[in-house]
């Protein structure tokens, strides 16, 4: 097609009261206008017989586009499901199924959320996040923070140079639906982060806003390993090396600290009500990636 004609716009056929074809309006075609949407015709609102009207399905994935765009959930886990998720042993799979059930089950009337513990490498974070994006594909708006990063965040907006506030970060955590705090512990525990995060949980507790935590620390990995111990030193010399893993997996001293020994026993007391414990044991899946030598 020859590029003047190409360029001229549509001809649109204006109708009288009668019928007749007596004027003509010449009009520009928008890529609006070419792509509206074939059911609602760009209203928004479908109309389902003996049902009356609803949002149109167009609006909907809309919606849901830019609750995925929104949720800050890193480029390292935006391919985490619950179908790519190992779980080859049964404290895994306990928590692939329970996490299903959430996102199935969702909005369920208490909003129990979820405490995810375990040593690093196990797939906690693999499995919130696929509970996030399960949870995005029902238009539910959720949000992902490291919580190293989301106080750093917070302490960037006390700066004079900032373009943003302490509430303008906040807001966003508080108002969401669902919120996925990684590395709950990770952080130096000042007395500043203590009532930081305090006032971030306890809000979305009395809200009845879903949450949920993954964490490396325990709340007894000093009798969860002396028990390790054991039965390592019960167990035939055969199956030895197997138990030993047990041990070895958490990468803890005896003297390492509790989940509440890190958070401190109020914000562990408000952890116990508005989430379910899910203890996640494994070996380290990032070791597969180490070099042979």
């Amino acid at each position: 097609m020859p590029t003047e004609t190409a360029n001229k716009p549509a001809i649109r056929i204006v109708k009288d009261g009668d019928g007749s074809e007596t004027q003509f309006d010449r009009v520009q075609k928008s890529p609006a206008e070419s792509t509206v949407c074939e059911v609602c015709f760009g209203t928004g609102v479908e109309i389902v017989p003996g049902k009356g009207a609803r949002t149109c399905g167009c609006r909907a994935d809309d919606v849901r586009r830019r609750f995925r765009e929104s949720a800050r959930i890193p480029d390292r886990y935006k391919t985490c499901t619950f179908d790519t998720f190992s779980h080859p042993n049964t404290s895994q799979t306990r928590a692939l199924q329970y996490a299903r059930t959430l996102v199935d089950d969702y909005p369920t009337a208490d909003k129990r959320g979820l405490l995810l513990m375990g040593s690093v490498g196990v797939g906690k974070t693999h499995l919130a996040v696929a509970i996030l994006r399960g949870l995005l594909s029902k238009g539910v708006p959720c949000l992902f923070y490291e919580s190293g990063s989301l106080l750093k965040s917070i302490q960037d907006s006390y700066s004079s140079i900032s373009r943003t506030s302490e509430r303008g970060v906040l807001a966003p955590v508080y108002e969401t639906e669902v919120l996925l705090l990684d590395e709950l512990g990770s952080a130096v525990w000042t007395d500043w982060v203590s009532d930081t995060m305090y006032q971030i949980i306890n809000t979305r507790y009395n809200s009845k806003k879903l949450t949920i935590f993954t964490t490396n620390f325990l709340d007894d990995p000093r009798r969860r390993q002396h028990e390790a111990e054991e039965i390592s030193d019960l167990a035939p010399r055969s199956r030895r090396n197997a138990a030993k893993l047990t041990v070895n997996w958490r990468d803890q001293p005896l003297t390492a600290q509790t989940l509440e020994d890190r958070i401190g026993t109020r914000l562990r007391s408000r952890l116990y009500q508005m989430c379910m414990r899910l203890l996640i044991e494994s070996e380290d899946y990032r070791q597969q990636y180490k070099e042979l030598v």
